[in-house]
């Protein structure tokens, strides 16, 4: 249950009955898809068509509104203090941390929902993906022949080789089955005790030691900031690949760099960064042996119709209009 504060410290309404949301920041492919899946007896939403929204922008994007549907705009608290009558945030995705601090919000009224599963197969396939381009050096061929170079590299079999899935929820858990698919072993280790049919469950060092692909699947959160850490890259097979399209933070990146530079990683699928946009000259798109995707692992027409009907299930139950199917 959040936490309120007196109206001296912030005002905020009760909900009416009535709810209003607000999509704050909307890209045009989901702007179709919230207007088409929208139901005449949802609570009202209101969509701010434009997805370059800055935070201080917040209070008179919303004006008043009680939820707030945000894909990738920052809420900082002194911002979410301005917002007047706003109580909930439906974040469009599982990593709200990265944009706002959600406990710090439910200390002032605030309560931060998240949506999960919506996307797994598409992130599970892309992450597949970023691994058979590194093996194959697809992205790097790629770029020399538009260059205007015939640059022929040596590729690495994934058949018969091991990968190693760090955290095994649902999308390691469709990343394991599309592997196992095509013949590679598969190794995972995770914080509890899990099980999956064809899976070896193994300490972490041995996950290192032994995976000639290692993708992360952890949640981002204080416990697992830097958790691929200078030590543990160094504790990884040399010639490795490794790929990340769960949280940037997740992995220490200058040490990433450097691990790609010696070589003593073989080559590094990213879709996501510890600042995104990344920004134009980073180290990392100097690097050839790393193909790089912005953060779009998530990002298909099935995962976005899951994303969205998600999102407006939760301002059903919010405005209490969960039995109005």
């Amino acid at each position: 249950m959040a936490t309120r504060m007196s109206s001296t410290e912030r005002s905020a309404s009760p909900v009416p009955s009535r709810v209003r949301a607000v999509f704050v920041d909307a890209s045009p492919a989901l702007a179709e898809l919230a207007a088409r899946l929208h139901r005449s007896s949802d609570p009202e939403l209101a969509i701010h068509r434009d997805p370059d929204v800055q935070p201080q922008q917040l209070p008179e994007i919303l004006d008043g509104a009680a939820i707030a549907l945000i894909d990738h705009t920052a809420l900082p608290i002194d911002v979410a203090r301005s917002c007047r009558g706003l109580q909930h945030v439906v974040f469009l995705g599982t990593g709200a941390r990265s944009y706002m601090d959600p406990e710090a919000l439910d200390g002032i009224g605030i309560t931060v929902h998240t949506i999960k599963g919506y996307g797994d197969t598409a992130v599970a396939e892309c992450a597949f993906a970023l691994m058979w381009s590194a093996a194959k050096g697809v992205a790097r061929m790629d770029r020399e022949m538009r260059a205007g170079n015939w640059l022929r590299t040596d590729g690495i079999q994934l058949t018969g080789k091991t990968l190693g899935l760090i955290g095994f929820g649902s999308i390691a858990a469709e990343l394991a089955r599309l592997a196992l698919g095509c013949g590679m072993k598969v190794l995972a280790w995770n914080r509890t005790p899990k099980s999956c049919p064809g899976v070896d469950f193994v300490d972490l060092q041995r996950l290192l030691a032994d995976s000639d692909v290692v993708s992360l699947h952890l949640l981002l959160n204080d416990e697992t900031t830097g958790f691929l850490s200078r030590e543990r890259i160094r504790a990884m097979r040399r010639g490795a690949i490794l790929i990340n399209t769960a949280r940037g933070a997740l992995v220490d990146e200058a040490a990433m760099i450097e691990a790609l530079r010696v070589s003593h990683l073989a080559h590094a699928g990213l879709d996501v960064y510890t600042v995104e946009p990344l920004p134009p000259g980073h180290a990392l798109t100097a690097l050839p042996n790393v193909t790089l995707t912005a953060h779009s692992a998530f990002r298909t027409p099935e995962a976005s119709v899951n994303l969205i009907e998600a999102a407006l299930e939760h301002c059903r139950r919010i405005a209490g209009f969960g039995m109005m199917m």
